[in-house]
């Protein structure tokens, strides 16, 4: 059920990319600390941007699970002043301040139709090769689903926006993967807690 709740995410963004808000608040602060709401937007198209590049690539050999593939990456629990995402900051201010909202969402309309073709077909088998490691297809587009879904939620509220609506199944693929790590990062008890029992939940089960 990832592919077509990859496209649907997809297509939301997409959408969301074309609002003329965009275009008037695109220097403007995001929502986000240190971002423009260019470069999230920017940031935000880099989904479907970058999952044609890495479908059109050669396939991988190898393929870790998708939890060992945020438990692997600094930037999961580095925090907002870390090199990391400051350079993915950096990089899509970057990237933003050479195009326009216009520009951008007709790049990432090109991007959507390609993707509507390719998504679908590709052998459950693929391995998408991301360089230090591989992911399976789908759990490739599992880590697209919960980026989408998550810099959507960003950007409309940069905008001023109410959250788009997203199908319960591509809402429940984020809820659980951000479960996992959320169980990762602080324990299952603490999660635990923090859904059933309010008077002993921590601070924060925050997976990111």
């Amino acid at each position: 059920m990832i592919r077509p709740a990859f496209l649907d995410a997809a297509e939301t963004a997409a959408t969301l990319l074309r609002e003329p808000m965009l275009v008037e608040r695109w220097s403007a602060p995001s929502a986000l600390p240190d971002f423009s709401t260019g470069g999230l937007a920017r940031h935000l198209a880099n989904q479907l941007t970058h999952t044609v590049t890495f479908l059109a690539a050669a396939p991988g050999t190898s393929a870790i699970s998708v939890l060992e593939h945020f438990t692997g990456n600094a930037w999961v629990t580095s925090g907002v002043d870390s090199a990391d995402n400051i350079d993915i900051r950096r990089r899509s201010e970057q990237a933003a301040a050479s195009t326009t909202a216009t520009d951008l969402a007709d790049l990432v309309d090109a991007a959507l139709t390609e993707l509507r073709t390719t998504v679908p077909a590709e052998p459950a088998d693929r391995i998408v090769d991301l360089g230090d490691w591989g992911l399976q297809v789908d759990d490739f587009l599992l880590t697209r689903v919960v980026e989408l879904v998550v810099h959507v939620d960003d950007l409309a509220i940069s905008l001023g926006l109410p959250m788009p609506a997203m199908p319960e199944t591509t809402a429940g693929a984020v809820i659980k993967l951000l479960s996992s790590l959320a169980a990762w990062r602080h324990g299952s008890l603490n999660v635990i807690r923090a859904l059933a029992r309010q008077e002993r939940a921590p601070t924060s089960i925050a997976a990111f």
